[in-house]
């Protein structure tokens, strides 16, 4: 047996949550890849929302998702989600922290990360997941950090499970998931 590394994990809860013809969001585009990864899943008939405040990502991201016309791009902060989406969603994923290969001054603020995943635990099937990837090495990310984990141990365990799972051995502050499954 081998343990899946956190993105490789996310992918697979990913993968349990969403099937064809559902709505997810992708609350920080970057680069794409979970677009991308969301739009094979939900399919021609499905919808995935993906926001990001940076042109760059935007722009990253409708490279990498061109063909998916099931993929909104939104320029725009997540914290505005419930503005956009209406529809019951199946999934949502947010990789916290700065764009790669990006400006590392511009990072997720708890703030509206905060009021983001709220917005999704309200958008949330049952079922549903709501899933971040919280990276907390640069500065900033410590708070952030520490802000979503207050938050998400207060969730009410009647109505939603929370699950983190990371690497306790590893040096330099490793990526650790938050996993929200909606009862």
């Amino acid at each position: 047996m081998t343990l899946q590394r956190v993105l490789p994990y996310t992918k697979f809860l990913l993968e349990q949550a969403v099937e064809a013809g559902d709505c997810a969001i992708d609350a920080t585009a970057g680069n794409g890849h979970d677009t991308h990864f969301l739009a094979g899943l939900v399919g021609d008939a499905g919808k995935v929302f993906a926001f990001d405040i940076q042109e760059e990502a935007i722009q990253n991201t409708r490279e990498r998702t061109a063909g998916f016309a099931q993929v909104e791009l939104i320029h725009d902060s997540h914290a505005k989600i419930s503005t956009y989406v209406k529809a019951p969603v199946a999934a949502a994923v947010f990789n916290l922290g700065y764009l790669p290969k990006g400006d590392h001054s511009i990072i997720t603020k708890s703030q509206s990360t905060l009021a983001a995943i709220s917005q999704c635990l309200g958008l949330l099937k049952p079922k549903g997941v709501v899933l971040i990837v919280i990276y907390s090495g640069h500065e900033g990310g410590s708070e952030e950090r520490d802000a979503v984990m207050d938050y998400v141990v207060q969730l009410p365990q009647t109505s939603f499970d929370v699950l983190q799972y990371g690497f306790i051995n590893q040096r330099h502050s490793p990526p650790f998931l938050v996993a929200i499954e909606k009862k």
